[in-house]
């Protein structure tokens, strides 16, 4: 055991997890992320690192849905409850005035199981989208003028740690930056040891920018293998990612003819992956909304006036020379026709170089403790509450007086980020180093957002490709 390992067990004893892949062979087979798997893993380890493996084989036996099983039969024939921890997608069906939903991995379909409106009042998460849970199921026979239906007899959402942040907060002092900088790497599965200097740690945790700080909106082009789909589908189930398919206004924002709020409204942050293979659908109208939500925040659809804090990760693939450079110099070019759009483009506040990431490779692959996938979600997703880092960014920034609006905001938000995710224990200005938070915040958040000038300037050229001078006061 490494000495990151003995301090990462003795300072954080009941949120840390040892990872093996041989160790995690025993989810082979079902459809989980590592949020939900490193719960369990937990779960039935004891504080000496020992694995009970027959009471963990029988809970995923017993709880997990996965294909293959004989739930959906069990229902139907034996007239019983079953209680899951299961993926939810929920549709609601204006036709029939009801809310809908589907558990895939048990072949649930949509048209087959239904919500009882009580159950969607005492869980408003349940209205739309897709969530994880503990459900209890029953089949409700058919009837004279009803076709039979698998319903949800209760719910209970999938949270299994209540964080106190402040803890959290406190427990960073214990580390140096290095050592952060390596648990938060490995709190994402990986191996730092396989990364090969700080600079490419730091552009890899840049990935978890959109976790911590609302609204914030970037975009990341980078070759197959380098594991940007992974990041966003396993470390929370506060985040919702779209790979393929078709988006429209109402799936997004607001579903007029439902009167329902779009997915926007009910995440931390939105991921377009595969952007390059995702259509749209309402092109102007669409455009036209996502430019102003990027902007402020707020969304007009008819009547409705809808507001969200949900950040937006656009994912695509670039292809790259032999010298592993953009064969493009104009980054954007396999972005689909939406988003050729500079003024669009304009409100996403930094870029992230991904061809500068590794492959995955069998070294990057993480064996000792980290956090708990799990509990680092939640800890990522209650840093976003915390109002006080904004105001010290702000004190220590000097921004010039007549710097464009979207270049001091993009960068703002960018620091901000950083400085939750690598100096969380900071609650004032003078808690900081200020050369540690240019070196860490500021040099960082600038390359980014200079990328996104330059690239628009490359598409329009009445955007100029100049940054305000920022600097640490």
């Amino acid at each position: 055991m490494s000495r990151l390992d003995e301090k990462i067990k003795r300072v954080f004893p009941e949120e840390s997890v040892h990872k093996c892949p041989k160790e995690y062979e025993i989810f082979s087979g079902y459809s989980l992320p590592s949020f939900v798997k490193d719960w369990i893993f937990r779960k039935f380890t004891d504080e000496y690192g020992n694995i009970d493996k027959d009471a963990l084989k029988l809970f995923l036996d017993t709880y997990i849905a996965h294909k293959g099983s004989k739930i959906k039969g069990d229902l139907i024939n034996d007239l019983k409850e079953i209680t899951l921890l299961a993926r939810i997608e929920i549709e609601p069906d204006i036709k029939q005035g009801i809310l809908r939903f589907s558990i895939p991995d048990i072949g649930i379909k949509l048209n087959e199981g239904w919500i009882p409106p009580h159950i969607a009042r005492k869980y408003p998460e349940l209205k739309g989208g897709e969530v994880w849970g503990v459900v209890k199921l029953a089949y409700i026979p058919p009837e004279k003028t009803r076709m039979g239906v698998i319903e949800i007899v209760d719910y209970k959402p999938f949270k299994p740690y209540e964080v106190d942040i402040e803890y959290f907060r406190e427990k960073r002092k214990e580390f140096t930056l290095e050592e952060w900088i390596d648990l938060l790497i490995r709190s994402m599965e990986y191996n730092p040891e396989g990364f090969q200097s700080l600079s490419q740690k730091l552009l890899f945790l840049a990935r978890l920018l959109v976790f911590v700080e609302p609204n914030l909106n970037m975009i990341e082009l980078a070759p197959k293998g380098t594991g940007k789909s992974y990041t966003f589908n396993n470390l929370s189930k506060y985040g919702w990612v779209m790979s393929g398919g078709t988006v429209s206004r109402a799936k997004l924002l607001y579903d007029m003819s439902r009167s329902t709020p779009g997915i926007i409204t009910r995440y931390d942050f939105v991921t377009l992956d595969e952007i390059e293979n995702i259509k749209f659908t309402d092109v102007n109208e669409l455009r036209g909304a996502l430019k102003n939500y990027l902007e402020s925040g707020y969304f007009s659809i008819g009547n409705y006036r809808g507001v969200s804090s949900s950040g937006f990760m656009l994912l695509g693939n670039i292809p790259l020379s032999k010298d592993k450079r953009p064969v493009n110099k104009k980054y954007f070019a396999n972005l689909p026709n939406f988003f050729q759009d500079s003024a669009l483009l304009d409100r996403f506040h930094g870029f992230i170089e991904g061809w500068k990431l590794p492959r995955m490779r069998e070294d990057l692959k993480l064996r000792g403790y980290a956090l708990n996938v799990e509990y680092f979600s939640e800890v990522l997703h209650n840093l976003r509450k915390i109002p006080d880092f904004n105001g010290i960014v702000g004190s220590i920034l000097d921004m010039p007086k007549n710097a464009d609006t979207r270049d001091t905001k993009a960068i703002l938000r960018i620091c901000t980020a950083y400085l939750k995710l690598l100096f969380p224990h900071v609650s004032e200005e003078r808690d900081i180093d200020k050369k540690d938070f240019e070196t860490y915040c500021l040099k960082p958040a600038i390359n980014m957002r200079r990328i996104i000038k330059e690239q628009i300037s490359l598409i329009d050229s009445e955007f100029s490709n100049t940054l305000p001078d920022i600097k640490v006061r």
